[in-house]
């Protein structure tokens, strides 16, 4: 081979090594948006060992500085000009050491809490996916807040002796303390209870600085815990002046020209059934016997929108807070009083406006015509749950004869609705009775027996008539916009997770789609008053898709509708009320409606109902806590209700309250978490506990501003 030949060859291999070597280079800085490295870094990180390719390495790097691919900063390291590919999403502050993102894309972000820069759970943030980690999801790092979740929180405030304070928020998912200076204290005492406003957002090792707003009162009164949990979720805590004054000025008198626009229902037998401590009825029966053997059945229901018009701050404040909310001791209704108690609760021996889906059928619970409007009702008796369950177990009382055939129909309703595969969901809730000061001196759980089942029945049979009524009440082939409870089918996986779970206790589910309800209230009938009960109807709650409210005419895979609205309750939902007037829009012939403008509407209501959900289970959880604060030292029953990769939640049996068993509190082996297997199991001597397991316990520590309960395991 010739000299020359020689030297070309070894011109052309530093030529492709020159060329391998930028395309590693730059994808290295493409696989590392955002970060600056430094050149033993870069060395290190692309191979280069001897001092021929490092001055290679530095050739290449002042050529990518000339080609604009990457900047040199002032510390002298190298950082990519490419602007990184951010995603946006939502915070989840899982535990102290990282978060995850939900970007809404079916992945979640794993980012390290030292990476979410001063970004808090519920925060929208812009994330910048980092270099591949070694676990199951991708891992990023907060650039951009977009959009703070909340900036006003409630904690404990603990006040030094230099009068500087800091507050310790309630909620479970901040894992930092706030500032707070002197002048921003106001009035507030050490270990009061208070309502704090963020002024500067913390950075790095600083911790962020608020100001008191409200002083809720001292840590562990009820008024003071339960005013907590309603600052933690925002719910108000009184009606806006100008909206209590609007509701006052409304006129309660009923004109004859109103009674003449609608069917007149005075003279037929009405009842309602509440429970015993209700306040408003916003529902009420209508029952009369036809001449030819069939019944005319009327489900009622107040008539709010008669009084609420769009466009008022009554109806404003009605769509923000869209749900009323029930805590153990209070509720935060949607509605003043004045019209959830007065004027639209349909009291006995009061005449009240309703709007009514009237039903003729006969004794097997089949539907023979159907009408819907406004009426005027005169309630001849109203019953609590109680009363009627007592008239229909003697099978004599007021109206007994009327109540034992209602109950009749509702019994071949439900039989009917389970036969189309609708799925009997019977979890165990629970209840308090509590003292003058709000504390709990029992707990007990919520029995439902035919008098609920006989109410609900029908109600469900209301809501699903007008859904029907108005998808197949088409303008000119045009469907209506109309506002819809749908609820998906469960996501096929977690159904198989589930049915996996369920056969370690022996229980078979099919898991295809036409078998799967049938399978699953076999499943529930197997199980009754079985330890693994609340477990098994827990984890198959969870499977399932979460009903929501939207303008899309699907189905409800629960309830085994076609078409399912919410009609019976305007008083404490708003997707009622906007039910109850597109209901009327279309009686009148109306056009549809703007979709994208409802479709929002429903997003809001869905997003309210959450919140509400989220903030009786709050209060429950408080109120336990507090419950078994109060408790002897002693062992209990328990039942494994969840485990994750930090602890072990159990189920107190006799009390329905539950705590944690923590991993690190578990000195007698290291135990890892399956989260497939729903279970830890002990490195060394391969103890198992498992979802469904029973065990006993004891209360080591409760935190009621924490709302939590610590356990330890004890042998028996």
């Amino acid at each position: 081979m010739s000299k020359k030949t020689f030297k070309q060859r070894q011109e052309k291999k530093r030529k492709e090594e020159g060329k391998s070597l930028r395309s590693a280079m730059l994808r290295f800085f493409d696989e590392n948006p955002g970060e600056s490295f430094q050149f033993r870094e870069l060395a290190k990180a692309l191979g280069p060992k001897n001092k021929a390719l490092n001055k290679e390495l530095f050739k290449l790097l002042e050529q990518l500085v000339d080609d604009g691919k990457i900047r040199q900063l002032n510390d002298g390291s190298y950082a990519s000009t490419r602007e990184a590919d951010l995603l946006e999403g939502v915070v989840d502050h899982v535990n102290p050491r990282f978060a995850y993102i939900n970007t809404g894309s079916g992945t979640d972000i794993y980012v390290k809490a030292r990476d979410l820069a001063t970004a808090l759970h519920g925060d929208t943030v812009r994330i910048t996916i980092l270099s591949k980690r070694q676990g199951e999801k991708p891992e990023g790092r907060v650039e951009e807040i977009v959009k703070r979740n909340r900036t006003r929180f409630v904690g404990r405030l603990e006040v030094s002796p230099n009068r500087f304070a800091f507050v310790v928020p309630d909620f479970r998912k901040i894992y930092q303390d706030f500032f707070i200076y002197q002048e921003n204290i106001g009035k507030a005492k050490n270990n009061d209870k208070v309502l704090f406003e963020v002024t500067k957002w913390g950075d790095g090792d600083r911790n962020p600085e608020a100001k008191v707003i409200e002083i809720l009162g001292k840590t562990g009164e009820n008024e003071a815990e339960i005013h907590s949990i309603m600052a933690e979720f925002d719910l108000p805590f009184r009606f806006p002046q100008q909206v209590s004054h609007e509701a006052e000025r409304i006129s309660g008198e009923i004109t004859e020209e109103e009674i003449r626009r609608r069917k007149d229902f005075r003279d037929v037998l009405t009842f309602t059934i509440d429970p015993e401590d209700a306040k408003d009825f916003d529902d009420a029966i209508s029952f009369r016997k036809l001449d030819h053997g069939h019944f005319e059945i009327g489900v009622h229901i107040a008539d709010v929108t008669h009084y609420v018009k769009p466009g008022t701050v009554l109806d404003e404040d009605a769509f923000d807070r869209a749900t009323s909310v029930y805590l153990v001791d209070r509720t935060v209704p949607m509605l003043p009083e004045r019209l959830s108690n007065e004027l639209c609760s349909l009291r006995p021996d009061e005449t009240k406006l309703t709007f009514a889906a009237v039903f003729e059928m006969d004794r097997h619970g089949k539907v023979h015509k159907e009408w819907y409007g406004r009426t005027v009702i005169h309630s001849d008796h109203r019953f609590t749950y109680e009363q009627a369950q007592e008239v229909l177990e003697k099978g004599e009382g007021k109206f007994g004869e009327e109540l034992i055939l209602l109950n009749d129909i509702a019994h071949k309703l439900r039989k009917e609705r389970f036969a189309r595969g609708a799925v009997n969901f019977e979890t165990t809730e629970v209840k308090f009775k509590l003292d003058a000061k709000g504390r709990p001196l029992t707990v007990v759980p919520k029995v439902r027996k035919d008098a609920h089942k006989l109410i609900e029945e029908f109600m469900l049979l209301a809501n699903k008539g007008v859904a029907t009524f108005i998808y197949k009440l088409k303008k000119g082939g045009e469907r209506n916009t109309f506002v819809y409870r749908t609820h998906d089918f469960p996501d096929p996986e977690k159904v198989s997770d589930f049915a996996k779970f369920a056969k370690q206790f022996g229980h078979q589910l099919q898991t295809e789609e036409s078998a799967i309800s049938r399978s699953l209230n076999k499943l529930m009938d197997e199980i009754e008053g079985k330890p693994e009960q609340n477990v098994l109807q827990s984890l198959a709650v969870r499977a399932m898709a979460k009903a929501k409210y939207t303008t899309d005419a699907k189905a409800h895979f629960g309830l085994a509708f076609d078409h399912y609205t919410h009609f019976t309750s305007p008083i404490r939902r708003y997707p009622d009320m906007m039910v109850h007037r597109l209901l009327q829009h279309y009686l009148d012939q109306g056009k549809p409606v703007n979709k994208p403008e409802y479709e929002s509407r429903c997003l809001h209501s869905s997003e309210r109902e959450k919140r509400a959900a989220d903030a009786e289970r709050a209060s429950i959880k408080y109120k336990q806590v507090e419950f078994m604060s109060l408790a002897e030292d002693k062992v209990y029953d328990g039942i494994i209700t969840g485990v994750t990769d930090f602890g072990i939640f159990v189920e107190i049996i006799e009390t329905k309250c539950e705590g944690m068993v923590r991993l690190a509190d578990m000195k007698d082996d290291f135990y890892e978490f399956e989260e497939r297997n729903y279970r830890v199991i002990g490195r060394r001597r391969k103890k198992i506990y498992r979802l469904g397991d029973e065990v006993s316990v004891r209360i080591k520590k409760t935190d009621v501003d924490r709302r939590t309960m610590d356990l330890t395991f004890e042998d028996r």
